[in-house]
């Protein structure tokens, strides 16, 4: 079992002193496979995060994330464009989330909902957060699959043209299908803020 990711910023490996692009990172893993480590740091959190969230399960998450990247590094001789390696690297996390939904039963707990908090971060402030977070995995659960993928994707930091790269769709119709999932978590939020007011009562 690996270890959760943690934080790290990108190893510095450019001459000038700027933060080399995924294309110079995806260039020099190809010819030496232990420069990929740069591009784990790079996106080793964010692929855990969008991992945890789709699955509301720590350990869950990290299994997957470890397999995302295993497949990453044996895949990366095919990533003809270091540009796209984003989308592409979230290409092989939505199928590996996906193959973990299909040979498990997805949990939902408040202790696998802690995130990659801040250390400073008061004991209250971190129930906070992992009480939004639980939320927030509670209700993308309620949408439908493909709804659910988009609003993951787009939690996830990703852009339109990205997803759209990722579930081989347009840019526009991926823009069409954010609204409509969007409209559709507002109701589910509405619903769930009568379902609290009612019990409160």
């Amino acid at each position: 079992m690996v270890e959760r990711p943690q934080p790290v910023a990108p190893a510095n490996v450019a001459v000038d002193g700027d933060e080399p692009s995924d294309e110079t990172l995806v260039a020099q893993a190809q010819r030496d496979r232990a420069a990929f480590v740069h591009l784990y740091r790079r996106y080793a959190t964010r692929v855990y995060r969008y991992c945890d969230r789709a699955l509301g399960d720590r350990m869950a998450a990290e299994e997957v994330t470890q397999t995302v990247f295993l497949r990453a590094l044996a895949a990366l001789p095919g990533c003809r464009d270091g540009r796209d390696f984003r989308p592409w690297l979230f290409a092989i996390a939505h199928n590996a989330i996906a193959d973990a939904r299909r040979a498990r039963r997805p949990l939902v707990s408040l202790d696998a909902t802690i995130d990659l908090a801040d250390p400073a971060a008061s004991p209250e402030e971190l129930a906070l957060a992992a009480v939004e977070r639980r939320e927030i995995t509670v209700l993308l659960a309620r949408l439908p699959a493909e709804e659910r993928a988009l609003v993951e994707l787009r939690l996830a930091g990703l852009r339109d043209k990205e997803i759209a790269h990722i579930l081989g769709r347009t840019p526009g119709a991926v823009r069409t299908a954010q609204y409509r999932a969007v409209q559709h978590l507002r109701i589910l939020l509405t619903d769930q803020e009568r379902e609290v007011s009612r019990a409160a009562r």
